[in-house]
């Protein structure tokens, strides 16, 4: 497809899928506003008092260095914003810093990740890169299904201890992600192409592993916020079951580039 037709391609799926949610989204700059997405980001990420996710000042100054802050507005007001910088120079890569919506708002992540690949796009990017929890599936699915992005690089404990409603009490380990700006979304990966599991149990006591010749697979919880808190042992031992297997993967070169919809990772060699 030619350059200046992706473009336009991308400016439209960017506005059908904002459209579709029920909101606009517009790059925000001013403190006064900036201000109220830092605070819409501590909400959705359940920070405490004084602990938000991207304080104003540094959106300010992300903004003005040339990055963007992309906020979406429905008839209430903000309902999700995301932020991202430049990468290093000559790799035409725009690093996404944090994204988040309301409970409730179904449609906006994803119009926000696709006005955020239209403006990229806009400045010659080729790939955003950005970096997520690997225990939680409904990103995961987000990220490599939705998307279309693929994952090669696993990094324990990334961030360090964070406090908020998701992370409190166990390690921030992390993939990271990059989506390539000229594709959106793969298929699921199909659950009759993956063979039978291995006979290991998960920390749940089902199987969680499988492999053959080509593929690696690799089953999360469904839920793994929910079992931090019901169960914090289990959850650090789906940590560290999940990282015995991804991280060995990923440094050999295999990449997750799909998943089940019942939460199964299908990691490919390139």
């Amino acid at each position: 497809m030619p350059f200046a037709a992706s473009l336009a391609s991308a400016a439209q799926q960017a506005q059908a899928a904002a459209g579709a949610a029920g909101v606009r989204i517009e790059t925000v700059e001013d403190p006064e506003r900036l201000f109220a997405v830092s605070r819409l980001l501590a909400e959705v990420w359940a920070t405490p008092p004084g602990h938000d996710p991207l304080a104003s000042d540094v959106l300010r100054s992300l903004a003005h260095a040339g990055g963007a802050v992309h906020v979406a507005f429905g008839p209430g007001g903000m309902t999700g914003a995301t932020a991202a910088v430049f990468g290093p120079p000559r790799g035409h890569d725009l690093y996404s810093l944090i994204a988040g919506a309301k409970q409730g708002g179904r449609g906006v992540g994803y119009a926000l990740k696709l006005a955020q690949r239209s403006w990229a796009l806009e400045r010659g990017v080729a790939t955003i890169s950005w970096t997520f929890d690997p225990l939680v599936r409904r990103n995961a699915w987000f990220n490599l299904v939705k998307l279309g992005a693929h994952a090669a690089e696993y990094t324990p404990d990334f961030y360090g201890p964070l406090d908020d409603g998701f992370n409190t009490g166990d390690r921030t380990d992390r993939l990271t992600a990059v989506w390539h700006l000229n594709r959106l979304g793969t298929p699921a990966a199909d659950i009759a192409d993956r063979p039978d599991p291995d006979a290991a149990p998960g920390p749940d006591g089902l199987p969680f592993t499988a492999r053959d010749g080509r593929s690696l697979w690799c089953r999360v919880p469904e839920d793994i916020v929910a079992v931090r808190g019901a169960d914090p042992a289990r959850a650090v031992a789906w940590r560290t079951a999940v990282q015995d297997v991804l991280a060995p993967a990923l440094a050999d070169g295999y990449a997750a580039t799909s998943m089940t919809r019942d939460g199964w990772y299908r990691l490919t060699r390139p």
